[in-house]
This record gives structure tokens, sequence and C-alpha cells, in this order.
């Protein structure tokens, strides 16, 4: 699980407000919002066979996450796309990349909390990496103490910087020896993993926690799709551990990891107790889209 240096990515140039800068040259103020606040709002985004997968959904979720922050002095949605768009072409990249983009609020006159210190404008930063899908072929889950947050603390519709709870789970799990922490809502219930969304397979019902305490992934909202598109039926409830321990086959989600099987949780192994796999037929649905959908730049 513990992502390696790759010599490919020795000389990247990283977009950052309109310049293109080597890896080493990159940075941003120490008055930065991001810096100063964790107050900024960001993207993870693959790029397959010369397409930016689902770069629309994408930048929705952007930019209503920035909406939601109160962010001003934005980017205009074109001026993002044509910086993601120089930023892989200057590096030559097609294929097997992951993009982080990130939207901060921007330099402040001075440290502070304020976002009326604020008065620069946005910053921008496209950082593409070659990366494979970081997860391997299966993955054991640990359930964290720590909860996932709830709309009460911060909006999980809202894709922030502020990564600390999530962190707090991965380092659970780390000390645990598993690769991922599964957390759990205030009332017990399943949301997702530290950094991605969960599902369960049960008799072909393909289910998944609603997306009240838990990121509503795109890599998840593109499984659902497929499950619409080919008559899978698949159900968004409230579900507790038990089902995933007992479940026939589990799955995370995300465009770091695409869809990876979970082969334990707590120690107890998850036991497909048909011959057929769903979540096979699942990943190969996916790779289809990834062949053949996108953007192309």
């Amino acid at each position: 699980m513990l992502q390696e240096f790759n010599p490919a990515n020795k000389d990247l140039k990283v977009y950052i407000d309109g310049k293109l800068l080597h890896r080493d040259e990159a940075k941003i103020s120490v008055f930065d919002s991001a810096v100063q606040g964790g107050d900024a709002v960001w993207e993870g985004i693959r790029v397959y066979n010369g397409r930016v997968f689902s770069l629309e959904a994408h930048l929705d979720r952007l930019f209503d996450s920035a909406h939601a922050m109160l962010f001003t002095g934005l980017p205009s949605r074109e001026e993002v796309r044509m910086a993601i768009f120089k930023t892989l072409r200057a590096n030559n990249m097609r294929d097997g990349v992951h993009i982080r983009l990130t939207l901060t609020r921007g330099l402040k006159i001075t440290s502070g909390m304020d976002p009326r210190l604020n008065q620069a404008g946005c910053t921008l930063i496209v950082l593409a990496e070659y990366k494979p899908p970081v997860y391997p072929p299966s993955i054991k889950l640990t359930t964290s103490s720590v909860r996932r947050n709830s709309p009460m603390s911060i909006d999980s519709k809202i894709h922030h910087n502020n990564l600390i709870n999530n962190i707090l789970a991965k380092i659970e799990a780390n000390n645990a020896g598993a690769d991922a922490g599964l957390m759990l809502d205030k009332d017990g219930y399943v949301s997702e993993a530290n950094g991605v969304n969960v599902f369960a397979i049960r008799r072909g019902v393909v289910y998944t926690p609603h997306a009240d305490y838990c990121l509503p992934g795109i890599t998840r909202a593109t499984v659902l799709q497929i499950c619409a598109d080919n008559e899978i039926p698949a159900v968004e409830k409230r579900l507790s551990l038990t089902e995933f321990y007992t479940a026939d086959e589990v799955f995370t989600t995300g465009t770091m990891g695409e869809l990876t099987r979970v082969e334990s949780i707590d120690a107890r192994k998850i036991v497909n107790k048909h011959k057929s796999s769903l979540l096979d037929r699942l990943n190969g649905l996916f790779a289809e889209l990834t062949r053949t959908k996108g953007t192309e730049f």
C-alpha cells in the first residue's frame, strides 16, 4: 500500500497560477490559505489513453465545493480546464496519470483566519504524476475508532483539504497492520474508508452507504451508473458492520485505487458463497468505460 517514488516523475512540471514550474521549484506562499488553515478544495482525476476521465463531474464538484466555502476571485471553468490540459501537454502525459487539482482561497495580506484577509483571488495548482492505481489486488480493512464527520461538523459534500479526520483513521489502520481504516457514522453504521467509498455485494445486489457522512465520490457514482445501465440491482442504504462482514464481496472505489477487492474486515474474511464474481464483472465494465470515455486534450 505504501507508495514509492516513481523516477518517471523526477522532472515534473507543476502548474501554479499560470506558471509551469519544475517540481523542485513549485511552491506556494506561507500566506496561502492552504498553509494557513487547510482552506482549499481539491479533486483527484485520472487520465486514460489521452482522455481525462469524468472531467466535467470533477469540475462540477470543485466549483460546488468552492461555492459552499464562499471562495471569491475564482478562475473560470475554462481556465481550470486549460490549466489541466497545458500541464499534461507540458509533461507529455497521455496515460497512467493521476492529477491532484487544488484550488485554495488564495493569499492573505497577513496571517489570520478571517477570509476577508484574502484579497488576491484563488490559487490554482495542477499536479499531474505518473501513478497507476495505488492499491494492490485486494486489501484489508480495520474499523477505526475515529468517526466520520457529520454535516453538523464539516459536510462531506465539500471536498476540502482539511483531511485530519481521515488521516487519523489511516494512522490507526497503519498501526493495526491494515491497508485502510473503515469509518463509521455517529450511529455506528458504515460510512466509508479513510480515503475511498465502500460497497458490499450480497446475493447479486450491490449495496453502498448513503452519502450522508461520506464523500459522494465520482467513482462511486460511476459504479452506480454502471449498475443502472446493465440492470444490476444497486441500493443505497444504512449498512452495519455485520452486513459487510457477511457480504459475498466487498470493494472500495476511488480515483486513486479504482475498484479494489476487500479480502477481510477486522480479521473477518469476506467469503463469496457463489461461483461467479459480480465484482469482476463490474471491474470489466469500469475498465471498458475508461478505455472509451473521457475528455480528449
